[in-house]
């Protein structure tokens, strides 16, 4: 990956972290600068709020998933609703838009991963009171890099916890091997787990549950997988990042970052954490930013 291109997504990666009991590394120097007016959208379309971004295999474009309309004010949570706009846009490392798709197929678009294959993954984390039943939301679905979906994963617009259902999933990221890993649960009262599929969306197993302790979880909003194969989770609510194998063995637990809900890895292996949310009500001695490590 070149350095422009992690830059934009790191620029791109404003999304939110946790924090704890450790001392926040916020004073560093910043390494990066931000690029203004980046990103245009065609047709005088409004930037609306960012669920996610990540690279292309490739390393030469931005995937984004942008919820539709900035404008509609008491939206948040559905702003994709009653919209027939893009929500998932492919960029060029000059801002530009290379391709767009998903236009009515979402109402809250959230997480996103491209696999080594070049397709991309993107998850509706609508929440239970927003979503028309039967229709959307609650999903996560697979397209191909054109935009042709080839794979949809949970029951349309409706929450569940059993093994074909979520109830908002909030990200998704697929091994090397094709399996598939879905961060399901944005909130205390969701399933807060995750759950396991073989790359032709077959139920392989999930762990997790609402709660405190390691392996368990308190809004699970990002979702990311090193180069040895290893899972972190964002888990927002708790101000940690766990750790997995990808049979669900807990590793470790870092509380250094925040209230993470962005994870990103680059390929020197670095990590990447944003944290959209911290401040002195939400999270006392952290401040909103990036943190690298």
């Amino acid at each position: 990956m070149s350095r422009v291109s992690l830059e934009v997504t790191v620029m791109a990666l404003v999304l939110g972290l946790a924090g704890a009991a450790v001392v926040p590394a916020q004073v560093l120097p910043n390494p990066y600068r931000q690029v203004e007016g980046w990103a245009t959208l065609p047709g005088g379309r409004t930037m609306g709020a960012v669920g996610g971004v990540t690279m292309a295999p490739d390393g030469q474009h931005l995937w984004a998933v942008i919820r539709c309309d900035a404008t509609a004010p008491g939206r948040f949570g559905n702003e994709c609703l009653d919209s027939d706009l893009d929500p998932v846009v492919k960029f060029n490392l000059d801002g530009t838009v290379a391709d767009s798709f998903g236009g009515g197929l979402f109402i809250w678009p959230h997480g996103i991963d491209v696999d080594s294959d070049g397709n991309v993954w993107v998850t509706d984390a609508v929440a239970e009171a927003r979503t028309p039943e039967g229709t959307r939301g609650h999903q996560v679905i697979k397209f191909s890099p054109t935009g042709e979906v080839l794979m949809t994963l949970g029951t349309p617009g409706r929450a569940g916890t059993g093994r074909g259902s979520f109830n908002a999933p909030a990200d998704v990221v697929v091994s090397d091997s094709g399996d598939i890993f879905v961060a399901d649960g944005h909130g205390d009262n969701t399933n807060n787990r995750v759950v396991k599929f073989s790359r032709d969306g077959t139920y392989v197993k999930e762990w997790g549950k609402t709660g405190y302790a390691p392996g368990e979880f308190r809004t699970l909003h990002a979702i990311a997988m090193d180069a040895d194969g290893r899972i972190y989770v964002g888990d927002r609510s708790n101000n940690r990042v766990q750790i997995f194998d990808q049979e669900g063995e807990f590793l470790a637990q870092w509380n250094q970052f925040g209230r993470p809900s962005g994870i990103f890895f680059d390929e020197q292996g670095r990590i990447f954490v944003a944290d959209s949310e911290s401040d002195d009500l939400q999270n006392p001695g952290w401040e909103m930013g990036i943190r690298i490590g």
